[in-house]
Parts: structure tokens; sequence; C-alpha cells
């Protein structure tokens, strides 16, 4: 019987960690299911679930080559598969404002109270060292619907940050 595992793996960018990665789970003998690769600051990270006939330890002993040759640092816990359970989200978020610590908190605090079950979360900060913009791009399920989340998010344009909330249309054609 396969295990599922959740293999992160974070190292500096540099071209060619998706394909070194996973060309040896391919050839390890491992099927790939859902991932999420994505560059943060000048760091590369991958969460991606694997499946595997044998274990964790087996695993990274695979993976221990590349991510020695490449600098990667790679964790593996053991999960469910949950294939095919993706839920679409209803709602699209984004947030401006001046960078400074616990705006993340807030803004996700005051979401989850109106009924926001967030999805995806990317995050940036723009603007310049002086003058430092956090940017975070949301999607998620509304429970309590958009007005909820418009009407819970609006006193944060008081603290000077900004908030637009749209309903993505999930009916295709």
């Amino acid at each position: 019987m396969s295990n599922w595992y959740m293999l992160t793996v974070v190292g500096q960018d540099r071209p060619g960690i998706v394909a070194r990665v996973t060309s040896a789970l391919y050839q390890g003998g491992c099927n790939l299911g859902e991932a999420s690769m994505l560059r943060l600051g000048g760091n590369f990270t991958i969460m991606l679930m694997v499946q595997y006939d044998s274990t964790g330890d087996a695993l990274l002993a695979m993976l221990k080559p590349v991510g020695d040759e490449l600098g990667l640092h790679c964790h593996i816990d053991e999960i469910e598969g949950g294939l095919h359970k993706h839920i679409a989200p209803d709602v699209r978020v984004t947030v401006f404002g001046a960078d400074r610590a616990g705006i993340v908190a807030r803004v996700t605090t005051v979401l989850a109270d109106a009924g926001m079950n967030i999805l995806d979360l990317e995050s940036d900060v723009v603007g310049s060292e002086d003058k430092p913009i956090y940017v975070m791009h949301m999607e998620g399920c509304a429970a309590k619907g958009v007005a909820a989340l418009e009407s819970a998010l609006a006193p944060m344009a008081k603290e000077g940050v900004e908030v637009r909330v749209s309903p993505i249309d999930t009916m295709m054609g």
C-alpha cells in the first residue's frame, strides 16, 4: 500500500530546482499529487504531495544527493492523500497597507471572524525601503457572503489599509 507524504523543500533560488527534485522523485518511483512552488525573497520553496511505497526516511534518503548538491533543506510529513477534494474559492481579497508588524494577523483574524476560509494567500513587500507597502492577495470561501467580509474590513481604512473584496464567479460556460 502506498503512503502519502508532504514534502517541503526550502533553499536559495536557482534554476533547475523543480526539475532536479521532481526527476529524482520520478526516478525513485514516486507519484506526485498537488503542489505549491514559489519564490519568497531570494529563496525557493516547494510543498508537494508525494505518493511512495516506502518510508519517509527512505524518501528523504532518495532526495539527499539533490538536496546536498543544491543546498536544499527537505522535510517529510506523512499525510492522508485527499486528492480530488479541491474547494473552489468564491471570493478574492486584496490588501494594501504600510508594512508594519501585525498586518497579516489583523487582516486574517478579521476575515476569519467574518466567516472566510482562506484557501490561498500570497504576499509581497513593494514600494521602497523607506516606504514599504505590504500587499496580500487571498482567495477563499465566504461562508457569510461577500457583504459580511466588506463590512468587517471597512474599519481598517481608518488604519491606512486599503482592501478590495471581489466575488469569484465559479460558474464556467
